[in-house]
């Protein structure tokens, strides 16, 4: 059975996630304790107390969410025997989770992908004056026609297809005059839904190319080394192992596409028949369940998830 791992992107945080992890397992207690050093301020307070509003924040949560994935990559590794170079075909990240899959893969240090985090939520943050930015959600909408609705809409400003789920669920970006047109135009054509979502910027879009220029110069101060998994890159759905390739694909992820079903798709070509979603939350398992129905998917994020995973692993 062969296998991947992948890993959340933002809005799977919640306060409270890996709390209970650390207080029962010394290697995820480590993993907190290194991104906390790795920033100078206790992060992990904030994950774990709150509040819900500066978890939230772009430059915490980046961060957060990728200490609680290796925090739990962690404790599979030392609870149930994982080793990603033996037991998983590939590694896959969301966005921000990009970056925990290439710390799991040890392309890069926690303490460097915590450090890069903070400088891309911050980056993502600031790169567009607050309303000026907008995203949409359209449901029940295949990849083509949401392209083209963005297409017709970006006469009215930059508007792209920032995510494309997968299930006929794609997510537009753009400058908020020409979202909001975006939705007009996807009702006017019969898409299911279509709606502006409550978010801070407009991730993945050419407007966010000072943030992409902000993370060349951050990675270019990070030793990146080939992982020991193949990594598959958002902007390629494609594996990536070259150390140039990586950071290219890192830059590039800032303002493009996040290729996430085609993806999901390749991994399933490739033979991957299982995939474990390592972190916090269980969106991508519920995107995977309807781009590949057949595999066998399941989340991990808890003490309890990992007894399970333990358990059918004999």
């Amino acid at each position: 059975m062969a296998a991947a791992f992948v890993f959340p992107g933002q809005g799977s945080q919640a306060v409270g996630m890996g709390r209970a992890l650390a207080e029962a397992f010394a290697p995820a207690r480590s993993v907190f304790d290194e991104v906390d050093a790795a920033l100078g301020e206790r992060l992990s307070d904030i994950i774990w107390n709150g509040p819900g509003e500066t978890l939230t924040l772009t430059e915490n949560a980046q961060p957060a969410l990728m200490a609680v994935s290796l925090a739990v990559l962690r404790v599979l590794e030392a609870e149930a025997g994982v080793d990603l170079a033996r037991d998983a075909a590939f590694v896959a990240g969301h966005s921000l989770g990009e970056y925990s899959a290439l710390a799991a893969a040890e392309a890069i240090s926690i303490a460097d992908a915590a450090r890069l985090l903070r400088i891309r939520g911050r980056a993502m943050q600031t790169a567009v004056p607050v309303g000026a930015g907008a995203m949409a959600a359209l449901i029940g909408v295949e990849f083509a026609e949401a392209e083209a609705i963005a297409a017709e809409a970006s006469r009215a400003g930059v508007c792209a297809a920032a995510n494309d789920n997968g299930a006929g669920q794609v997510v537009l970006s753009g400058a908020k005059s020409a979202v909001e047109r975006a939705v007009e135009i996807a009702k006017g054509r019969g898409v299911k839904r279509a709606m502006m979502l409550p978010v801070s910027a407009p991730f993945h879009c050419a407007m966010l190319q000072p943030a992409a220029d902000a993370m060349a110069a951050a990675l270019a101060k990070v030793a990146v080394k080939p992982p020991r998994v193949p990594v598959v890159a958002n902007v390629l759905a494609q594996p990536i192992s070259e150390p140039s390739m990586i950071v290219r694909c890192l830059v590039e992820q800032v303002t493009g596409t996040v290729r996430w079903r085609e993806s999901v798709l390749f991994m399933v070509q490739a033979g991957v028949t299982a995939f474990f979603e390592v972190g916090a939350g269980k969106v991508l398992a519920g995107l995977i369940k309807r781009i590949a129905e057949t595999a066998n998917v399941s989340s991990i994020g808890t003490p309890e998830d990992i007894a399970r995973f333990k358990a059918a692993r004999g």
